[in-house]
């Protein structure tokens, strides 16, 4: 069996990749990094599963079609919350509920028939931070739970749970991270919370042209 295995540095990818090294025959394995290009040479091979394991890149549609038996995306939201940004958005608005999901690919992100849902309660005091954290346990234990169904050859389940949605885009994730003037006290605090994470540019305001960048605590 030959496996295409892509993923970013998150935690317990490597947990997962090292799942495929150890038992899979043929697997290539490939950690990629945000704005890296797609990694060259892989367009015209052949595998029997391509697994995206939250990785950097949005799989080129020719390495989807390659795939002789599924390709699969591992993807830290519920059906509620496909695309980008899923945690900053949840967190935005409040919810009560999350989750992960994982599905077969199509060129078209997050559109493609779901295998596994798997949610979890969001708590009062979950940070952005907190709760992304969460998403990749749940990751890693969905991820676990189908691959012996990939190395002892046997069909995927199948989930009755949709997409909900059209997929957040990089660009709504931008707005949100914008504040102005005109916004109540209550509405900066959200998207503040919303944006915040460990080493990453989060809420910012512009100014005549200037842009200022919250300073987080």
């Amino acid at each position: 069996m030959s496996v295409l295995f892509l993923a970013k540095e998150k935690p317990f990818a490597r947990d997962a990749a090292e799942l495929v090294s150890r038992h899979i025959d043929k697997a290539e394995i490939i950690f990629g990094r945000t704005n890296e290009p797609f990694p060259p040479g892989l367009r015209d091979k052949k595998f029997d599963y391509v697994i995206s394991y939250i990785p950097p890149w949005i799989v080129p549609g020719q390495v989807l079609d390659n795939a002789k038996i599924a390709a699969i995306n591992f993807h830290p939201g519920p059906p509620e919350y496909p695309g980008i940004g899923c945690t900053n958005f949840a967190i935005y608005y409040g919810e009560k509920e999350f989750g992960i999901s994982v599905h077969y690919m199509k060129e078209k992100v997050d559109s493609g028939d779901i295998i596994l849902v798997d949610r979890f309660p969001v708590f009062n005091n979950d940070s952005l931070y907190s709760l992304t954290q969460r998403c990749y346990e749940h990751v890693y234990s969905a991820f676990k739970k189908l691959f012996p169904f990939i190395i002892e050859k046997r069909s995927l389940p199948r989930s009755t749970e949709t997409w909900k949605r059209k997929p957040f885009t990089t660009k709504q994730l931008n707005e949100l991270c914008r504040i102005t003037l005109d916004m109540t006290e209550e509405e900066v605090r959200r998207r503040i919370k919303a944006t915040t994470y460990p080493d990453m540019p989060g809420a910012f305001i512009e100014i005549f042209g200037y842009k200022f960048l919250y300073a987080q605590d």
